[in-house]
């Protein structure tokens, strides 16, 4: 088995995805959290400058959702088709296009709202019609998607409290989610972030 080294923020953020995959594979791996405020000291030497970065084998990769991608791979999160990667894609390419747009240095909360109102609809509403009665973004089984929604979710719901409330069978995946006992047990240690 591969070693596995992450290493992030002292938050949930972009990190958190692969701690769900590693949770849901009970896969072993070093968490390891720099405090933002450190952050400067260490940037320049990380690839790209940026975090997260996982560490396989002693070699450092970059890029949150390639790593993901490449792990729901390895561990049987990905889609069972090809079609089914495709939607999976299209659900987390829109979900990030919202999360890396969002107003996150601001201290602003209404221009978060603002943003959050002209901007959330289009995504959340085509992401509720896509799921049909479906249990999950690919249909009856768990996939990265439904992890990254929940991800998605933690991170505008501590800004914008019941953004998607007008969604109910968005929050039904996420009560799937929580309700899977590797990640509920994942949710309940893992240590107390803002976001």
């Amino acid at each position: 088995m591969p070693s596995y080294k992450l290493t992030y923020f002292d938050f949930k953020g972009r990190g958190e995805i692969m701690r769900y995959i590693f949770a849901y594979t009970n896969t072993p791996y070093e968490d390891i959290r720099i405090q933002f405020s450190e952050w400067p000291a260490h940037k320049a030497s990380f690839p790209f400058g940026k975090l997260p970065v996982l560490e396989i084998d002693g070699v450092v990769y970059s890029q949150s959702l390639a790593i993901s991608r490449y792990l729901a791979k390895q561990s049987g999160l990905a889609g069972k088709t090809p079609l089914d990667d495709l939607h999976i894609d299209i659900v987390i390419d829109h979900l990030d296009d919202l999360v890396a747009l969002f107003p996150w240095l601001t201290d602003d909360n209404e221009k978060r709202k603002e943003y959050m109102d002209k901007n959330a609809p289009a995504v959340l509403g085509g992401l509720e019609k896509s799921l049909g009665n479906n249990k999950f973004f690919a249909g009856d089984y768990v996939t990265w998607a439904d992890f990254f929604w929940d991800n998605c979710y933690d991170m505008f719901e501590h800004y914008i409290p019941g953004f998607a409330n007008a969604y109910p069978k968005l929050l039904a995946v996420r009560k799937r989610v929580h309700e899977i006992p590797a990640i509920a047990a994942w949710i309940k240690k893992r240590p107390v972030t803002d976001i």
